[in-house]
C-alpha cells in the first residue's frame, strides 16, 4: 500500500484540507444556526402581534354591528347615540350580501380558524404556556366558590344596570 492507498486518503479524511473544510463547515453551521435561531426568536413575537392585530381588524365590523344593536335599544331612536346606532344597523340591513355574509359570517369565521390554528400551534410549541395554564386552572379550582360568587355578583350588577337603563329610558 502506498501513501495514497490508505483508507483515509480516498475519502479525504486525515488530510489538512479535509480538516479545514470540516472545521469551516462546523463554524458555518454554528454561525447560521445561531443567526437563524436569533431571527426566529425576534420575529415570533412580532408575528403574534401582527396576527392579533389582523384578527382585531377582521372582527371589528361584527363587533360594531353587535354594539350598534345594543346601543340603539338603550334609548329612543330620536336621541343620540341611538340614532347613529340605528343608521349603522340600517346600513348593514341594506347590504345583506356584504354585511351578513361578509362582515358577520366570513370575517368572524376567518378569525376563528386563524386564531384556533395559532393557539394550537402555540400550545404544542410552548411548554411555559402549558405550565402557566395548568397553574391558573389549579388556582381557579382551589378557589372555585369565590370565583362563582364573583361571577354571580358581576352578573347581578350588569343585569341591574341594564334594567336601570331600561327604566330610565321609558
Amino acid at each position: 500500500m502506498t501513501g495514497h492507498d490508505s483508507p483515509g486518503a480516498a475519502t479525504g479524511q486525515g488530510s489538512p484540507r479535509a480538516a479545514i473544510e470540516q472545521g469551516l463547515s462546523r463554524y458555518v453551521k454554528q454561525f447560521l444556526s445561531a443567526r437563524c435561531t436569533l431571527l426566529y426568536k425576534v420575529y415570533m413575537p412580532s408575528l403574534r402581534r401582527a396576527l392579533a392585530t389582523a384578527e382585531l381588524l377582521l372582527i371589528l365590523p361584527s363587533a360594531l354591528f353587535i354594539t350598534a344593536l345594543f346601543v340603539r335599544n338603550l334609548q329612543p331612536i330620536r336621541y343620540e347615540p341611538a340614532a347613529t346606532a340605528q343608521r349603522i344597523v340600517d346600513w348593514y340591513a341594506a347590504r345583506p350580501h356584504i354585511a351578513l355574509w361578509g362582515f358577520l359570517m366570513a370575517l368572524p369565521l376567518t378569525v376563528l380558524v386563524m386564531g384556533g390554528a395559532a393557539l394550537v400551534r402555540l400550545w404544542n410549541n410552548d411548554a411555559a404556556l402549558r405550565d402557566t395554564t395548568r397553574e391558573v386552572l389549579a388556582a381557579a379550582n382551589a378557589h372555585l366558590a369565590t370565583l362563582l360568587i364573583a361571577a354571580a355578583t358581576l352578573t347581578a350588577a350588569v343585569v341591574l344596570a341594564i334594567v336601570a337603563l331600561h327604566v330610565l329610558t321609558d
